[in-house]
């Protein structure tokens, strides 16, 4: 009884901390929140449409122009400008007026009349990753259905009925279904990783302030000694306020992700509360290793930065893993986000049962085992080290 009634007058204390300065209201309230309504929002459409392109109809034919109205007519792509020659072209899409455009040569329309292979050609922008990407696939597509549409004429000229036609120009037809996001909603696969990813970050931020405070304000003994020195239960009450802080945010975030935007969950909302609550937990864990790796606020908050940011990248949900090297496949399971996102997968977007997770969710547990290998460690610079910044 004693050592509970301790935990809750560290916790006590801790949350009167936290109220009395700003800094815990803005990392732990302030920026989640601009966050979520920032990324969720910004693609509240799924994907970006009408973006800018332009063209260079050297042809001018009727034919031409209705490969432009088409091309135009497509929702990511929106034709702005008619350029007369090619440099004109590049030298607006280099100042970044368009994303792409699409050129016809002169002489397109007679090439294809008299059965030969006229060629056309289009540019876009690689730099602007998926602005570029879009309008590829549609002018892509767009020089694919004039060619079958130039094919398909000549067809019927020569006799062809429409089947047979078709049986000539697609003689294996093709469907595509996407598992999962068949709107091919780009946030769906952003938001659910970059939100948890920005929480975790902001957790390891914060707790590892919150520990090296004590020791800047010449506060560490006077916390230590409502524990009887005892570390685990200093840090538990420390991190209590914190963790029902956070899990609020959690609870917040997923209320955004499952019951505004209506993003895919197919198994449940309660496998996504525990994984959001493994992940700050875990995140909690990283930010006290940190603390007992290094004594200086200055390097505990450099090392959790840089763990925050390479679990972006490294948690496979923009690029696949299958793709890295196999020592970064190996370096993978040390980051928490990276089985958050397998756990998504499984559950909220695959909706499998909770038990083909169980490795992912027993690694999420098994961080807490990295700080308590520190715990003597942190203890010693609490009550020795004099504060570094």
């Amino acid at each position: 009884m004693k050592g509970f009634n301790q935990i809750v007058a560290i916790a006590k204390r801790e949350q009167k901390r936290m109220l009395q300065r700003g800094i815990y209201t803005f990392c732990m309230v302030l920026a989640p929140i601009v966050a979520f309504l920032f990324f969720t929002t910004l693609m509240g459409e799924g994907l970006p449409s009408e973006l800018p392109a332009g063209v260079v109809d050297e042809d001018n034919t009727v034919t031409t122009r209705e490969v432009i109205r088409n091309l135009d007519s497509f929702q990511q792509t929106n034709i702005i400008e008619h350029y007369s020659d090619v440099a004109a072209a590049r030298k607006a899409m280099q100042q970044g007026k368009i994303y792409a455009f699409y050129y016809i040569p002169k002489g397109t329309t007679q090439l294809a009349i008299s059965g030969k292979q006229p060629t056309v050609s289009f540019y876009t922008a690689a730099s602007y990753l998926i602005p570029g990407s879009l309008e590829y696939r549609d002018m892509k597509m767009m020089s694919e259905y004039a060619s079958g549409a130039v094919g398909r004429a000549t067809l019927y000229a020569k006799g062809y009925t429409e089947d047979q036609a078709m049986a000539v120009l697609q003689p294996i037809k093709m469907e595509m279904h996407a598992i999962n996001n068949p709107s091919l909603n780009y946030s769906v696969y952003l938001s659910n990783t970059i939100l948890p990813g920005i929480i975790m970050l902001l957790i390891m931020q914060v707790s590892i302030y919150s520990i090296y405070v004590e020791m800047k304000e010449e506060t560490a003994k006077e916390w230590l000694a409502m524990a009887d020195n005892d570390i685990v239960k200093a840090l538990i009450g420390k991190l209590l306020p914190q963790i029902v802080t956070w899990s609020l945010m959690g609870l917040f975030c997923l209320f955004l992700l499952y019951g505004v935007w209506r993003f895919p969950l197919n198994s449940g909302i309660w496998p996504m509360v525990l994984n959001m609550f493994l992940l700050i937990n875990a995140s909690l864990a990283l930010g006290v290793f940190f603390c007992g790796l290094v004594p200086s606020l200055r390097w505990a908050l450099s090392l959790a930065t840089l763990w925050g940011v390479l679990s972006f990248p490294i948690s496979g949900f923009s690029f696949p893993m299958m793709a890295f090297p196999d020592t970064l496949k190996g370096l993978s399971w040390l980051f928490p986000l990276r089985h958050y996102f397998l756990i998504y997968v499984d559950q909220a977007l695959n909706g499998l049962p909770l038990h083909y997770s169980w490795l992912n969710i027993a690694i999420m547990l098994a961080f807490w085992g990295l700080p308590i290998m520190l715990l003597g460690r942190l203890r010693k610079f609490l009550l020795e080290f004099h504060y570094t910044h």
